[in-house]
């Protein structure tokens, strides 16, 4: 593989996602919604496989996690009792000049803070760093830095003028405590236990950037692990390393992903430790998912607010105790992204390059491509057709019969393909096909009674 220019990657991988059908512009045909898009017939594909792959490895790994799909709106008190409506803000400045914005903290380089961040020395430290600092569009003045809050405001109500304020979800974890009492009383689960969902979730980004990374309407996955907090600790532990090996069971550029420790400076007031994910992109090594210590915070909080007492006692200790939570929480979109760069090659041949993405075939939009040697033998085309509608019923599986069959496999390659087989004159002897990898591009063949078998013992 050729040694990419990391600036050139990210623009690659848009144009890619665009030309082939993964990602498209939101209302593009109107200029498009900055922070909003599309996902496309490849795209949804391999978005609902990698969401597969997080269910079951969640659901089924463990017979004690459990799942919800919550609504997208709550009540408004929930943002009260979580601390958002307070706490949930990025630090902006504007230009006098040409009036854009900015996050302040994206203005000085080697400085990034968390989404959310509550430290009250932030706005002066960030005020004092930003003194002479110019707007990098215009040269012009900048104000000092305030407060925004994420929430995405809305309203209910069928009157104008009496119509209800409230918000569309900032993060999808509120549902899991909103919900842990009815599915404690519903599933009889004992502690401990996990709640997991993936749902949207929508925040009013003052500079959605780099693609997929940074959106106002997103997708998240979470576990809240509810605990003893005894056993705090361990449980931390455990699903710190659980979540880490999964990821890395996705990826081959296993250089490219570490954990950062959350210093004392970047822990929320509530936790003891946090940790991150992160994957090296082309802009830098960036947040995957986060691994929490939340405590007994939003249980307390939910209990307070709602007048709720959410004590949990022991049915063979008779113990009470307010559960402790550990959380794991990351980005479905963002997932998406940095399969797409782990994946991203290009390998030059004299004239030509070859594009392919070596996507895990368990994520890979396309299993398996079905080719006719030739498009206007019948019999060829016929015996492929045969061999698609059986593949079909077990794989995704794509038919192209376009132009010669190089061009077909390096289509098939830039889209991630696994395998492509092409059914051909021996075919009609033999009773097999030829298959082709994709990452080593050899060849074998293999007996068309065989081709299930095949190909689910790859998958």
């Amino acid at each position: 593989m050729e040694n990419l220019a990391q600036d050139k990657i990210l623009e690659k991988i848009v144009s890619l996602c665009k030309r082939r059908g993964f990602v498209f512009q939101n209302s593009e045909i109107y200029g498009g919604v900055q922070g909003f898009y599309d996902y496309g017939p490849l795209g949804v594909e391999m978005k609902n496989n990698i969401k597969k792959l997080w269910w079951e490895e969640m659901t089924r790994g463990e017979e004690n996690v459990v799942g919800i799909d919550g609504a997208i709106i709550s009540h408004p008190k929930v943002w009260e009792a979580s601390g958002h409506l307070e706490n949930f803000t990025d630090p902006l400045v504007d230009c006098k000049k040409c009036k854009k914005r900015f996050r302040a903290d994206t203005l000085l380089e080697g400085m990034d803070i968390e989404e959310g961040a509550t430290d009250k020395d932030l706005l002066k430290d960030l005020s004092t760093k930003l003194k002479n600092k110019k707007c990098p569009e215009c040269g012009g003045e900048l104000t000092e830095p305030r407060r925004f809050n994420l929430l995405v405001e809305t309203s209910l109500g069928v009157v104008e003028g009496e119509k209800n304020k409230t918000y569309l979800r900032g993060e999808a974890c509120q549902n899991i405590y909103l919900d842990y009492q009815n599915v404690l009383d519903a599933t009889h689960l004992k502690i401990p236990f996990g709640i997991v969902q993936i749902g949207k979730a929508f925040r009013n980004e003052i500079t959605p950037k780099q693609f997929l990374f940074r959106q106002r309407e997103f997708e998240q996955w979470d576990l809240q692990w509810f605990t003893n907090p005894k056993e705090m600790e361990k449980w931390f532990g455990f699903w710190k390393e659980r979540r880490m090996k999964w990821y890395q069971s996705l990826i081959t550029q296993k250089d490219k992903i570490r954990f950062h420790e959350h210093g004392k400076d970047e822990l929320a007031h509530y936790a003891k430790m946090a940790f991150d994910i992160q994957y090296q992109t082309p802009f830098g090594w960036s947040e995957w998912e986060g691994i929490h210590w939340r405590g007994d915070w939003d249980l307390s909080r939910h209990g307070k607010f709602a007048n709720k007492d959410f004590t949990y006692t022991d049915p063979i200790t008779n113990e009470k105790f307010l559960p402790w939570i550990v959380e794991t929480s990351g980005g479905v979109d963002r997932t998406f992204l940095f399969l797409l760069f782990d994946a991203y090659r290009e390998e030059k041949d004299k004239d030509t390059t070859r594009v392919f993405l070596a996507l895990h075939p368990k994520v890979a939009p396309i299993k398996v491509a079905v080719f006719p040697l030739l498009r206007n033998k019948p019999e060829l085309v016929d015996q492929a057709k045969k061999i698609f509608n059986e593949l079909k019923t077990c794989f995704n599986v794509a038919w192209d019969d376009r132009g010669n069959i190089g061009k077909r496999y390096y289509a098939q390659d830039e889209i991630g393909t696994p395998w492509c087989l092409t059914v051909d004159f021996d075919t009609l002897k033999d009773k097999a096909v030829t298959v082709r990898d994709r990452d080593t591009m050899k060849q074998e063949r293999i007996a068309i009674d065989k081709l299930k078998e095949f190909f689910q013992t790859k998958l």
